[in-house]
């Protein structure tokens, strides 16, 4: 494994006092940074404490001075090399679920799940693996997903819903929360039924609690899926493998976003925006309203600007109390 080359942390006050002194007696060359409190360089090594609190630590030095000076003399705690030991969960075998395109007009909403174990995260801790609404290169993601489909003891799946099918789907269920909350169960069940390749079997399922209600997703759930514990919480993209199906999904969407873009001839701007605005209107002047259908999802207030419909008056959010939360749309 490579050594780390760069750390950033947050000091307190005292903490900071404690680094500015030893690296005073401690032969650092002192230098002045801009927004910076104080800073020091050594050989392989650069120190620099913002006004903002925030700590950095850049060189081929940074691992043996956060293990023998930062950590027991500063901070006072230990953490680097022990993050498994502080949370054993970090290693644990589970499944990740997450999706992509849910926020854009044109294109597909794919949804990805990952099984890893601790040999699997081991393998991906210097791999640069994150949330993929982190990652702005599609050459990135990528090569990300392939790096994770190609990992020994990881077990992927993804679903995709193309246009077409989705709204259909969202005809029928009338909201985008109840079809990814089928599109999550899926993708789960899907895992599931592939537990022969999972050692050891998954103990939870991880995704983002994107409902406001967390049986959404539960209820979902089929036959295999109910075998495994569900566990939904805000910011699960922190997780390794939530993050890992984020960029699986992303690597989905943006493939056959492309596909979509060669068969018409036109590009289709990700997102919802001016740009997108325009692309539909486009598209709808050279191919008609009907074929809109195929590449996108048509209950985006897009689609009827588009075709020069009206628009429903916009009905403020209100948080739901005993009554079942409307989605806006």
């Amino acid at each position: 494994m490579k050594p780390i080359t760069s750390h950033t942390c947050k000091l307190t006050d005292a903490q900071a006092k404690a680094l500015e002194v030893y690296l005073k007696s401690h032969d650092f060359e002192l230098r002045e940074v801009p927004y910076a409190r104080f800073a020091g360089a050594k050989k392989d090594l650069n120190v620099v404490f913002y006004e903002s609190g925030k700590l950095v630590l850049q060189g081929k030095g940074t691992q043996d001075f956060i293990e023998f000076v930062l950590e027991p003399e500063i901070l006072q705690e230990a953490k680097l090399g022990y993050e498994e030991v502080l949370n054993p969960e970090l290693l644990a075998p589970r499944l990740g679920v997450d999706e992509s395109g849910k926020g854009d007009f044109f294109g597909p909403l794919c949804v990805a799940g990952v099984y890893v174990n601790e040999s699997v995260v081991r393998a991906w801790k210097e791999a640069g693996i994150r949330d993929s609404k982190n990652i702005s290169s599609d050459k990135k993601i990528r090569e990300l997903a392939e790096l994770i489909r190609e990992t020994p003891g990881c077990v992927t799946t993804v679903v995709p819903i193309g246009n077409e099918a989705y709204n259909r789907l969202y005809a029928k269920m009338r909201s985008v929360n109840t079809l990814l909350a089928w599109g999550h169960a899926r993708v789960i069940e899907n895992l599931m039924g592939r537990q022969q390749m999972m050692k050891p079997p998954p103990i939870r399922a991880i995704s983002d609690q994107f409902a406001a209600s967390k049986d959404t997703v539960a209820k979902a759930l089929m036959n295999l899926g109910r075998q495994v514990e569900l566990v939904q919480r805000h910011k699960a993209e922190e997780d390794i493998a939530v993050a890992a199906a984020s960029i699986l999904a992303r690597d989905e969407f943006v493939s056959r976003l492309g596909t979509l873009e060669k068969q018409y001839g036109m590009g289709f701007p990700k997102g919802a925006s001016v740009l997108v605005d325009k692309a539909a209107k486009e598209f709808v002047s050279r191919y008609g309203s009907e074929e809109l259908t195929k590449v996108a999802k048509m209950h985006f207030r897009t689609a009827l600007r588009a075709q020069g419909l009206p628009e429903p008056p916009k009905t403020e959010w209100r948080r739901a109390s005993s009554s079942k939360n409307k989605e806006k749309d």
